[in-house]
């Protein structure tokens, strides 16, 4: 193919990605939904009028390290902090029956498989699909409804940050084995010596990004730096430690994310993924897809991994905040507050693509997936709000 037609690609791309994104959200529906679905249209599937290419593979790998970049910087340590047991308790539920459901619902559609070989990852992994939380819904619902600030509010933003780190631990474990020369006790030092790499030069770097801050507040060279400072935890990650370069990104954020001008960083790297980097990313999703390999086992499985998705989270994360205390009410509150999947689903499925533990016929399912649950969350939250409108959340 020759090079300009990649400007054309592009140029078809964001004109799409932002006609369906605009679209998405009059339906209430996520933006994300509306860029996926202009990827599926565009595609070789229906309209054939953009290929899938390295070029835009690559880009797109960019597109899901910025954004896991920002979602880092988004981050809110204190609030972490302040509902971090109980918030970390719900978090591990919330990842865990997940996990374990979904491994569960692969093994029963195609068959149970020994321990280490291809098909047990191969399940482990549609369960690591599931433990990932989108709370960007739930927010939006609970700002509506003014209880974004209760107990019950806060308790789900700290368990969905928790829960996407520990998801993004238990994604890098999974294709780490996976790999036919990796070693179990190998990957578990490797990862372990990333975190401790990732806590002393996250020290050294919070401390020369608060100096740079302090002496040039709100300058370009602080997002300039900042976005280095991702691209090099990136590659380490994957070059040096064999952990997912989302994973290095996240962790950037993570450690940038109490300095005064993080949200300033945050803003910039928005931009770029606002108006490239994003839809590129959820776009090839859409041109991953292929809806004619789509038959009716695949269509019974989509409908059973969304049945699983929704009810794991709903019992993991309900039963766990029972667990410690909450009422009824709000326990249930809780669990349909963390069932909403987007961005980091579709991130895990990406890498499982690259790993070869997924293949492209199954973002179908995850797609369904973030759709269902994106519009049943607001709805399930306000009946379960109204049920109690006396009393603050």
């Amino acid at each position: 193919m020759e090079s300009y037609f990649m400007f054309k690609n592009l140029a078809i791309i964001i004109v799409a990605a932002k006609v369906c994104g605009i679209a998405a959200r009059k339906c209430k529906a996520p933006q994300v939904v509306g860029e996926i679905i202009a990827g599926l249209l565009i595609g070789p599937s229906i309209l054939g009028w953009v290929e899938q290419s390295d070029f835009l593979v690559q880009l797109a790998e960019v597109g899901v390290v910025l954004l896991m970049f920002s979602a880092g910087l988004e981050t809110d340590l204190k609030d972490l902090m302040k509902t971090g047991p109980i918030a970390t308790l719900i978090a591990c539920a919330g990842v865990f029956i997940p996990l374990i459901c979904g491994a569960l619902l692969y093994m029963a559609f195609y068959g149970a498989s020994p321990w280490g070989s291809e098909g047990f990852y191969k399940a482990v992994f549609v369960g690591t699909i599931l433990t990932a939380t989108s709370v960007s819904i739930t927010v939006e619902s609970l700002k509506e409804m003014g209880k974004l600030k209760g107990h019950v509010g806060t308790t789900i933003l700290s368990a969905a940050i928790i829960d996407d780190i520990i998801g993004i631990i238990v994604l890098t474990f999974v294709i780490g084995f996976k790999s036919p020369d990796s070693n179990p006790m190998t990957v578990l030092i490797n990862t372990v010596l990333f975190f401790v790499f990732a806590i002393v030069v996250g020290f050294v770097f919070y401390k020369l990004f608060q100096y740079v801050d302090n002496r040039y507040p709100h300058t370009r060279r602080i997002p300039i730096l900042g976005l280095a400072f991702c691209l090099a935890m990136a590659y380490i990650a994957e070059r040096h430690f064999g952990i997912a370069d989302i994973t290095g990104a996240y962790v950037a954020g993570i450690i940038l994310c109490s300095i005064r001008d993080s949200s300033y960083i945050a803003e910039k790297m928005d931009i770029n993924s606002y108006m490239l980097f994003g839809p590129v990313f959820f776009a090839s999703i859409g041109l991953k897809t292929n809806v004619e390999s789509v038959n009716m086992s695949i269509l019974v499985f989509s409908i059973a991994f969304v049945a699983v998705g929704l009810i794991s989270k709903i019992v993991g994360c309900g039963l766990m905040a029972r667990v410690c205390r909450f009422n009824v009410l709000d326990s249930l509150k809780i669990g349909v507050g963390m069932m909403t999947r987007g961005e980091v689903a579709l991130i895990v499925a990406q890498k499982g693509l690259t790993a070869g533990l997924l293949t492209p016929v199954y973002f179908t399912s995850v797609i369904f997936l973030i759709i269902v649950s994106s519009i049943a969350t607001p709805i399930i939250l306000k009946i379960l709000y109204s049920k109690d409108a006396a009393s603050p959340a």
